[in-house]
C-alpha cells in the first residue's frame, strides 16, 4: 500500500475572477488558510472592498488526514452556493483554502440550478486562476541527547533525509526535526531503540 504523504494547496491568494451571469455579477476568491479563525476576517475584508454586494458564499478545507470543511449559503437558497464551491474544491482536490464567490445581485432572478451553475463555474475560474502547488506532510520530533552521541543522531538524520527545523547545542542537546510521513516510522524506531538517544513526537 501506498502511503499518502502529499497534499495539493495554494500558497497565494489568487487573483481576483469576475464571472457574470444574466446581469449578476460573482467575484472569486482564493486565500491559503491554516485554520477556521482566519475565515471570518477575509471575508470581513471583502466585505468592504464590495459594499454592494448581497451574498458572501463560500467553503473550505482544512487538513490533510484529519479533514474539516464547511459550505455556506449565506443567505441564497439551500445548497445552491456553498455546496457548489466545495465541489470544486473537492474536485481540484486542494484543502488548507478558503473559496469565497461574492455576488451583486444584477436584477434578474437565476433560479435554484441557474444559481448552482453560477457558482460551481465562478469557483471552478478561481480555482483555475490560482498557483496550486503539492506539499508534503511532515512529521515533527524533538530528539534529546547528550552531546557525546552527537555524531550517530547526526547521521541518522543525514541517511533518512530528515530536516533540521531548530537545534540547542549544549552538555544536553535537543534538536527538532521534521521529516515526510511515509519516512517517520522507521525515522522515530531508529531513535528510539538508540542508546542515550530519545525522541517525542511533537504537535
Amino acid at each position: 500500500m501506498k502511503m499518502e504523504d502529499t497534499y495539493k494547496t495554494i500558497t497565494f491568494p489568487s487573483s481576483e475572477i469576475l464571472f457574470k451571469e444574466k446581469n449578476s455579477k460573482f467575484f472569486g476568491y482564493s486565500f491559503p488558510i491554516q485554520s477556521e479563525t482566519e475565515v471570518k476576517p477575509l471575508i470581513d475584508q471583502l466585505r468592504k472592498q464590495h459594499p454592494n454586494a448581497v451574498h458572501f458564499c463560500y467553503a473550505y478545507q482544512i487538513g490533510s488526514e484529519k479533514i474539516v470543511y464547511r459550505a455556506n449559503d449565506d443567505g441564497e437558497p439551500s445548497s445552491t452556493a456553498g455546496m457548489p464551491i466545495y465541489g470544486q474544491i473537492q474536485s481540484f482536490a486542494v484543502t488548507n483554502i478558503l473559496v469565497v464567490i461574492v455576488r451583486i445581485y444584477g436584477g434578474v432572478k437565476l433560479g435554484v440550478g441557474g444559481l448552482i451553475s453560477a457558482y460551481r463555474t465562478a469557483a471552478q475560474m478561481t480555482l483555475e486562476s490560482a498557483e496550486i502547488i503539492e506539499k508534503s506532510i511532515n512529521i515533527h520530533f524533538l530528539i534529546s541527547f547528550d552531546y557525546k552521541n552527537i555524531n550517530k543522531v547526526m547521521r541518522v538524520i543525514k541517511e533518512k533525509d530528515a530536516e533540521i527545523l531548530s537545534q540547542k547545542m549544549e552538555m544536553s542537546c535537543e534538536i527538532e526535526i521534521c521529516s515526510r510521513k511515509k519516512n517517520a516510522e522507521i525515522l522515530f524506531n531508529q531513535f528510539d531503540t538508540m542508546f542515550e538517544v530519545e525522541i517525542k513526537r511533537l504537535k
